[in-house]
């Protein structure tokens, strides 16, 4: 390297430290080539160009978006000081590296460098130490204050799935302030507008608003359940791109008003301009929580009653939360809020009955009969949810259970006759079965024995002429004769 060439690298490495580096002695000018590289071909991708990380492309991506924050993103890459001696890869563990972009999993610079990249791109990307590991390094392998060189390949990525189902999956264009979010009950002030994706209607604006409303309580504006829900995740000022399934959007049933057929995707883009958080569980006293309770047990019978079984489901979630760890109260207040509990998993297992989730219904039925061992309705419903997993003498069992505390439940009655002739149905076809199944067996059993003698056989007649031919053998070389 000439003498130039020298001082166009410490011109360089000057620019990217902001401060004189050649007293570091694990990276040697001569092997600081790279440097020169970014300088000359790299682009600065730092949102406030202060040029602490420098991107080259070396194989272009598709064409298409770029990944956003709350993304999940799998790279593969190779990590190495500005002396070329590499200090981590995934190559090496055979295996792409997963991460959340913008959550804070990965530095900085490779956040920042990788929500630069499209699908299929490799780059590689010159971080300054205020956006690697600064001043503390990340010894043995990095040392203080190291600028550091990445490789990148971006494999894939898909935005972050906010329920256990994969209903709700978010991707957000601006990063909220804080780490304040709503909570249930909380009041909402947001601009969404909203494109129809994957249903009947195309891609079409169907609904475009300014709308205000209570967390939980979302159907009342017309805004669909996962809205509300993505709600919890959001902070002050994010922008996010929500895609609901059907289950968290309109159903099966569409909604006629904006012409949206049944079972169709939606996908909304909200901002969240502010919010006036409730009272968590914890700040309120008895009588705010049975207050509150009585509201929600109203909002859900209407829910309920208007088929919204997932928004009525909500608000008797709201009441178990708020009372079911309460104690050490007078005796008139312990009966109010027991009555309260008793109602609200009652109805979330009607709820669940409704939405064919019988494991809960069996979980809240569960928790009535603990607190009430004779509860005519929480029987009968575990009862029916067993029944349709198929478990009949489990939901028999209940159904009696249902006929001791009311022997006149003429509904009871008639499930008992049905669990009986299921569990026949059942025995008949499990003896046909294991008939068919031991017939098999037989018949199996039957060709490999025969098997067996014709192969005995075969081996008897192998056996006589191998005997033959040795006589004959013996008798040519009696005679002096070849065998023939």
């Amino acid at each position: 390297m000439d003498i130039e060439s020298y001082r166009l690298l410490h011109r360089v490495r000057v620019a990217f430290s902001g401060a004189d580096m050649t007293t570091d002695k694990d990276q040697s000018m001569d092997d600081q080539s790279p440097a020169v590289v970014f300088a000359v071909k790299g682009i600065d991708v730092t949102p406030n160009k202060d040029e602490g990380v420098r991107k080259v492309v070396k194989k272009q991506g598709e064409d298409g978006d770029r990944p956003m924050i709350g993304d999940k993103v799998a790279v593969h890459y190779t990590g190495k000081l500005l002396n070329g001696k590499k200090f981590d890869s995934s190559m090496d563990r055979k295996k792409p590296f997963i991460f959340n972009l913008g959550k804070g999993q990965v530095i900085k610079g490779l956040d920042i460098g990788v929500s630069s990249m499209q699908r299929g791109e490799v780059c590689m990307l010159l971080c300054k130490p205020e956006y690697a590991y600064g001043s503390a390094g990340c010894l043995p392998k990095i040392p203080p204050n190291a600028m550091l060189q990445f490789e990148v390949e971006l494999l894939s990525f898909k935005g972050e799935v906010l329920t256990d189902d994969g209903g709700i999956t978010r991707r957000i264009k601006v990063k909220g302030e804080g780490y304040n979010s709503p909570n249930d009950g909380s009041t909402v002030h947001v601009l969404y507008s909203t494109v129809h994706l994957e249903g009947r209607c195309g891609e079409r604006l169907f609904d475009s608003r300014n709308v205000h409303f209570i967390v939980g309580e979302s159907e009342d504006m017309g805004v669909p359940l996962g809205v509300d829900r993505a709600m919890e995740k959001m902070q002050k000022g994010e922008c996010c791109m929500l895609y609901l399934k059907p289950k968290y959007g309109f159903g099966k049933d569409g909604r006629a008003q904006h012409k949206i057929g049944p079972n169709s995707d939606l996908m909304y883009e909200v901002t969240l301009n502010d919010f006036e958080k409730a009272k968590e569980s914890w700040e309120l006293d008895l009588k705010e929580k049975l207050d509150l309770s009585a509201r929600a047990k109203q909002k859900g019978t209407q829910y309920f009653k208007a088929g919204c079984f997932l928004q009525a489901v909500v608000q008797y979630q709201r009441i178990v939360s708020w009372l079911e760890m309460e104690f050490g109260v007078g005796k008139e207040q312990q009966q109010t809020i027991q009555n309260f509990l008793l109602v609200a998993q009652l109805n979330l297992a009607m709820c669940y009955l409704r939405l064919r989730e019988y494991a809960l219904v069996v979980e809240n039925c569960n928790k009535v009969i603990e607190l009430d061992g004779k509860n005519e309705k929480a029987l009968y419903r575990r009862g029916e949810a067993r029944l349709f997993r198929n478990e009949f003498s489990l939901a028999m069992s209940d159904f009696k259970l249902v006929l001791q505390v009311n022997p006149s439940n003429r509904a009871a009655h008639g499930q008992v006759s049905i669990c009986q002739c299921k569990i026949r149905e059942h025995h008949e076809r499990d003896k046909k079965i294991y008939a068919n199944m031991f017939q098999k067996f037989a018949e199996h059993d039957v060709k490999a024995g025969k098997g067996k003698r014709r192969r005995g056989e075969d081996s008897g007649v192998m056996n006589e002429n191998h005997q033959v031919a040795i006589k004959r053998r013996r008798r040519s070389q009696d005679h002096g004769q070849d065998c023939p």
